[in-house]
């Protein structure tokens, strides 16, 4: 994605073009699969951008979730980052995400063509979407954050606003091939804008950001009898116990108030 193209981002063409395809179309088709629920607007009432929105992902509803959430004014040119291997490896997948979702590469793999483009964008004033696990989780545990989510808020002064996405990975969990039945209860937590505190490094913040994310996460899911990012953990250890050379999908476990550890997802195809 050359430079001379970020005016995109911001275009009010574009814009419209994605409140016809999300508005109309996505949404509406989404919130017909699924029975959401949203948590938190008053949260970020007075928030404006540039910001970066931070969640959970174990899902192929978490981008459009998290978008429909928003109100129009904050998800107008929010650009969600994308798997530059995966959502980019042909021009109609990525034409096609990138006219539905504003999305633009992020880099897993060292490429080095497209580094650095959420530091522009947000240099820019463009709100940004990133799942700071890099990937879909295989388990519905929540993996590590990657430290440079952080690091960008903290270079450019932007608060992170953690969303946490309930329910989503039992309505759609990797390697399920069709798409969600019987409408199931999927909730968007939207929590307070989190702001770099000064000295804070980005090690801290990230850690701040996760547990902040997981906090939303599992007081929802115990509030309304849905696994929690524990239980799922705790999943997790139990497989890995009994077959210690595998950790596959799993069946969502039932929901508890103990807690437990976080392995992290591995793919994202």
């Amino acid at each position: 994605m050359a430079e001379a193209d970020r005016g995109r981002y911001q275009s009010e063409i574009f814009a419209g073009v994605r409140f016809v395809s999300q508005e109309l179309l996505l949404k509406p088709f989404i919130w017909r699969i699924l029975k959401v629920n949203i948590h938190g607007l008053a949260n970020i009432e007075s928030l404006e951008a540039p910001f970066v929105v931070v969640a959970n992902h174990s899902s192929h509803l978490d981008a459009p979730l998290v978008v429909g959430s928003l109100p129009r004014r904050l998800s107008k040119f929010l650009a969600t980052g994308a798997a530059a291997d995966y959502f980019y490896a042909s021009k109609i997948k990525s034409l096609s995400t990138a006219l539905v979702a504003n999305t633009y590469p992020i880099e897993r793999r060292g490429l080095r063509t497209r580094k650095g483009l959420s530091k522009l964008l947000l240099s820019d004033g463009v709100p940004l979407l990133i799942f700071p696990e890099g990937t879909r989780s295989r388990t519905g545990a929540m993996g590590p954050f990657t430290p440079g989510v952080a690091a960008l808020c903290i270079s450019h002064n932007a608060p992170a606003v953690p969303i946490a996405l309930v329910g989503a990975f039992a309505a759609w969990p990797y390697g399920q091939g069709h798409l969600p039945r019987g409408r199931p209860e999927v909730h968007v937590v939207i929590g307070h804008p989190l702001t770099p505190a000064p000295g804070e490094i980005a090690r801290q913040f990230n850690e701040r950001m996760r547990r902040t994310v997981q906090q939303l996460h599992d007081s929802t899911a115990r509030a309304y009898g849905l696994p929690t990012l524990d239980d799922y953990a705790r999943a997790v250890s139990l497989r890995q116990a009994s077959v210690p050379s595998a950790v596959s999908p799993v069946t969502p476990p039932h929901a508890t108030d103990d807690d437990g550890g976080t392995p992290a997802g591995k793919d994202d195809r």
